[in-house]
């Protein structure tokens, strides 16, 4: 068996406990908890994490970490003919295996705070412009990015356009549909 000093121990742990994952998913949790308690507030669902919407939202803080605050204002809503203008969007489309068809019902909001100050944040996002976006229940999945002073929130729906599903699976799905519905029709037997 093999023994570890104290020392090694306690170091391991506090390089745990420090480790900028942990603080930022707890930030990140934090904030979600506080946007779903709203939500509650309004006798809305929760919303639920969306990874795809989570990597789009940490690609666009990204994009955003070097801008001043005052730069970039408003929400970005996802259209068929308008993209966030934060970032290089079929770039962040790419890097996250998004299928940009899933995307057109979605809504981009950042919110830049100095050391995003978590009351702050939430404040952002709950008694402002983006609150009407938080009150809407068509939206049921987030993505919540952060970086420097900006902290982005991605809203998904569980709609085709807007669910953020990865390139290729919808693809998958219908042809998943069509096998399943000529088996059943008996117009193939595989």
């Amino acid at each position: 068996m093999v023994s570890l000093k104290p020392s090694c121990v306690y170091v391991s742990l506090l390089l745990f406990l420090l480790s900028p994952t942990l603080v930022f998913s707890d930030e990140e949790d934090n904030l979600l908890q506080g946007i779903n308690s709203f939500r509650q507030s309004k006798n809305l669902n929760p919303l639920s994490k969306n990874d795809n919407a989570g990597c789009m939202a940490d690609e666009i803080a990204e994009a955003l970490e070097n801008k001043a605050c005052g730069t970039m204002a408003g929400p970005s809503i996802i259209t068929s003919s308008t993209q966030p203008r934060y970032a290089n969007y079929p770039d962040i489309l790419k890097k996250c295996n998004i299928d940009i068809n899933t995307t057109t019902d979605g809504v981009v909001l950042p919110v830049c705070v100095p050391k995003r100050v978590a009351t702050l944040v939430l404040t952002n996002y709950t008694q402002s412009s983006y609150a009407s976006y938080l009150n809407n229940s068509r939206y049921s999945g987030v993505g919540i990015g952060k970086e420097d002073d900006w902290t982005v929130v991605v809203l998904a729906t569980n709609t085709p356009a807007g669910t953020f599903s990865n390139v290729g699976s919808v693809v998958r799905m219908s042809w998943f549909l069509v096998v399943v519905m000529l088996v059943w029709c008996g117009l193939w037997t595989g």
